[in-house]
């Protein structure tokens, strides 16, 4: 379990097609809030005959927005770029020049066995050669870990090859898309991909290789719009909590405060968080009552939740106890 708030601060990321030229606008005027992160994507949502255009305008918002940055007071959120290849990541740095101040780093899609070793030495090789951290987020989408024969093979690889840049590693992300497509899966508005037994399989194996030494956040929700949607990504992320998923990428603004607000740690949580880290390692018992008296807390089975919650109120705040009308 990574030991900094930074790890549970990516929060919900908005997903944007590179070649999108309002997004430093959007962002100057703050339209999508205070309390999110992007992806500038030139992978997936990009027509591979349009790849050289979505560069430049990508490389053109950047630095509008770093111009920006430097006379205006504006909300700037953590920035990715999801790249196609290893060596994009180098030749979109270079032409940033300056620019690249704003940018968090990049995102690896599609991270497998057969490029892993490609990303981590151009990884690498960008801290060697430019001052400034750039910080990854592999995506666990590949068909390669489908196969329940070899899966946890891949993964615990996947996991070893990382090593030498897990400082670099914000989050692991899965691509919950990718692999329904595999099996000719979608889910509708009530559903959970919790709920898709073979998808959901496999994320369990990745937060069981992943989930003790990384953050690893939650999968996209497609829906945005007309009834049930917004009940529809609810539960999802209550699915998401209670599987160990934190954060989660969306793709349309509607989505972000709700995910935040899933986020946001309970008053009751918070409470029972600090009365474990602050507990008296001399006391002859290492098991109390709760706060509310509602559940029993135990020093050494819960330390480990009580720290990842002091991490979640950091990033994503206290909810503050709600109370019932007062009756007459």
């Amino acid at each position: 379990m990574k030991n900094s708030t930074l790890y549970y601060s990516v929060g919900p990321l908005l997903y944007c097609p590179a070649n999108h030229t309002h997004i430093a606008d959007s962002i100057i005027q703050e339209r999508f809030g205070q309390k999110y992160s992007l992806a500038l994507c030139l992978e997936d949502t990009i027509n591979d005959r349009f790849l050289a255009q979505a560069e430049e305008i990508l490389i053109h918002s950047l630095r509008q927005l770093y111009t920006a940055s430097l006379s205006a007071s504006f909300f700037m959120p953590k920035i990715f770029i999801r790249v196609r290849r290893p060596g994009q990541m180098r030749d979109l740095l270079n032409r940033l020049k300056e620019s690249t101040g704003i940018l968090s780093g990049f995102i690896l899609p599609k991270f497998d066995l057969q490029n892993a070793d490609a990303y981590i030495q151009a990884v690498s090789d960008i801290h060697c050669d430019f001052e400034q951290t750039c910080y990854i987020m592999p995506i666990m989408e590949s068909p390669a870990i489908i196969d329940l024969n070899k899966r946890a093979d891949v993964l615990y690889e996947i996991k070893e090859k990382l090593k030498p840049v897990e400082k670099l590693v914000l989050n692991i992300r899965v691509g919950g898309n990718d692999l329904c497509h595999a099996f000719g899966f979608r889910r509708n508005n009530r559903e959970s991909i919790h709920g898709i037994a073979p998808v959901a399989n496999i994320f369990s194996d990745i937060i069981t290789v992943f989930g003790m030494d990384y953050v690893v956040s939650g999968p996209v929700w497609e829906y945005y719009n007309k009834e049930g949607w917004d009940d529809g990504l609810r539960r999802e992320l209550a699915d998401d909590r209670l599987c160990g998923f934190i954060g989660k990428t969306v793709i349309h603004p509607n989505q972000i405060p709700l995910v935040n607000e899933a986020y946001a740690v309970s008053s009751e949580d918070f409470k029972d968080a600090k009365a474990i880290l602050n507990w008296d390692e001399t006391n002859s018992s290492f098991v109390a009552a709760s706060s509310d008296q509602q559940r029993m807390n135990e020093y050494k089975t819960h330390a480990n939740w009580a720290e990842k919650i002091m991490y979640l109120a950091e990033a994503y705040g206290v909810r503050q106890p709600t109370h019932p009308p007062a009756s007459l």
